[in-house]
């Protein structure tokens, strides 16, 4: 049905940037929401920003003015450029997708969402 697969993570030394992307593919007409999500050890899963359909972004307190989501809609596919990363920024990322159509224009349904597999980023000297 639908996929989500993302690239860009890896090693950076605290201070420099990385650019995440996530694509959907299958048989999709459009996507509500798109967002990043991260889950760093021994933690829960927490929100890292999200982008509707129209461009509206919403970010978590600890990035904001820090990383910027993007996305372009004809292509299924969202972006996560990250800069001045801390420590603290190093978490698996996940990328998610919420209200999914197919082209009949109805909603594809999963109880466990859509996620991608994620990308492990990690800042450190």
């Amino acid at each position: 049905q639908v996929q989500l697969v993302e690239s860009g993570g890896g090693l950076v030394q605290p201070g420099g940037s990385l650019r995440l992307s996530c694509a959907a593919s299958g048989s999709i007409f459009s996507i509500n929401a798109m967002g990043w999500y991260r889950q760093a050890p021994g933690r829960q899963r927490e929100l890292v920003a999200t982008i509707t359909s129209g461009g509206n972004t919403n970010y978590a307190d600890s990035v904001k003015g820090r990383f910027t989501i993007s996305r372009v809609n004809a292509k299924n596919t969202v972006g996560l450029q990250m800069n001045s990363l801390k420590p603290r920024d190093t978490a698996v990322y996940y990328c998610n997708a919420e209200g999914v159509r197919n082209p009949s224009g109805g909603y594809y349904y999963s109880s466990a969402g859509y996620w991608g597999q994620g990308t492990q980023v990690t800042v450190s000297s």
